[in-house]
């Protein structure tokens, strides 16, 4: 009896001791609001947001503890819309990431699958309100031509993100095509690096993207390749380039961002993430767009923060050189440490003569080269 006694209480013992190794993590964002737009389609309209700022997901975070620093880590991430509660990302069970990989606490982390975070997402992204809490999806650039607001997944991709190294952090990622006969057709590659000193955060990253679309009578689109359905543009190769810098002083952040985009062999503006359409067809056309942001962000309290940017945007598209000016500004009030409300506002301008209207990211196109939003909106984080 007390044989069975002690291995019983010894089992425990090694069974508590092999779940601490291991973990599993539900976690999830919901971000909903509703909008007030001053003109879409040549109308007025009101309407219930889900993602203004942030997307919403849920997802299943785990890691287990192999020993020597060494961890298996996996991430499956679903998106979803709060208003209607469909799923997102073209109907992906886990559309946002889905990925298992192996994390070295002094090499860094290989993972392999669907991630939401190219390189130009890791490193110039968190320097841009776009690509953060404080203005997030109608904050983008226009289309999210730089994809700092992460409109796009890579499937089939490999990725290295390095330790940090005295503030130092750089990584890689590649997406297979997945094709037998068609290495390039619809596959990606990036690389970044990150330097954070004091209160001084940089950062650089390149995208490159092929054949991501057809463009051409002869052209096979490569469903299966490394991006699919959810990218902005369709074009033999996008290049996407940018870099950034921001100080933190106190309560408060001030930030410039650059990026450029040069896409070639453009089939158009496609319907993206946001379901956005620019009307653009230019059939073996080439587009070149620049962005300039200026930003900040300042702590009135630790529960209420302030926020706004400025984008000046100029492109080549179709032989006319069109320029966005883009204001941005939000507030927000922490309720809790998961849970805060928020007020944010949008103005948009494109020049006359553009071919294209006014097009604030995640709301439907103006009529004209103006367009205004404003949202009041709810998140909560769990």
């Amino acid at each position: 009896m007390k044989k069975t006694l002690m291995v019983a209480a010894l089992s425990g013992v090694f069974a508590t001791a092999a779940h601490a190794q291991s973990s599993v993590t539900l976690y999830g964002l919901i971000d909903a609001g509703i909008t007030y737009t001053n003109n879409q389609h040549g109308h007025s309209n009101w309407q219930q947001t889900s993602g203004s700022v942030n997307g919403s997901r849920w997802g299943l975070r785990g890691a287990e503890d192999l020993g020597g620093g060494l961890k298996a880590i996996f991430t499956l991430e679903n998106g979803f819309g709060i208003n209607d509660g469909s799923l997102k990302q073209g109907g992906r069970e886990f559309g946002r990431q889905a990925f298992v990989g192996l994390s070295s606490t002094p090499f860094g982390a290989v993972t392999l699958g669907r991630q939401h975070d190219d390189s130009v997402v890791d490193f110039v992204g968190p320097l841009a309100l776009t690509g953060t809490q404080y203005g997030g999806t109608q904050f983008a650039h226009p289309f999210d031509n730089d994809n700092l607001n992460n409109s796009f997944r890579v499937n089939n991709s490999v990725k290295y993100t390095s330790a940090n190294y005295g503030g130092l952090k750089f990584g890689g990622m590649y997406g297979f095509s997945n094709q037998a006969d068609g290495f390039a057709n619809n596959r990606a590659y990036s690389a970044g690096a990150s330097y954070n000193w004091g209160g001084l955060n940089v950062g650089a990253a390149y995208l490159q993207l092929n054949s991501n679309g057809a463009t051409g009578a002869a052209a096979a689109f490569n469903s299966g390749g490394a991006v699919s359905s959810d990218n902005t543009f369709f074009a033999r190769r996008q290049q996407t380039w940018g870099a950034g810098a921001n100080y933190a002083f106190g309560p408060a952040t001030v930030g410039l961002v650059y990026s450029q985009t040069n896409l070639n062999g453009l089939a158009g503006i496609g319907a993206g993430a946001s379901g956005q359409t620019g009307g653009i067809a230019f059939g073996d056309g080439s587009a070149h767009f620049q962005n300039c942001e200026a930003n900040a962000r300042y702590a009135l309290t630790p529960a209420v923060s302030i926020a706004g940017s400025y984008t000046y945007t100029r492109a080549s598209l179709a032989g006319t050189r069109p320029h966005w000016n883009q204001f941005n500004l939000q507030t927000a009030y922490a309720l809790s440490k998961r849970t805060d409300v928020y007020l944010q506002g949008e103005y948009q301008q494109v020049n006359e003569n553009a071919i294209v209207g006014a097009d604030i990211n995640g709301l439907a196109a103006s009529s004209n080269n103006k367009q205004v939003a404003v949202t009041a909106g709810l998140r909560h984080r769990f």
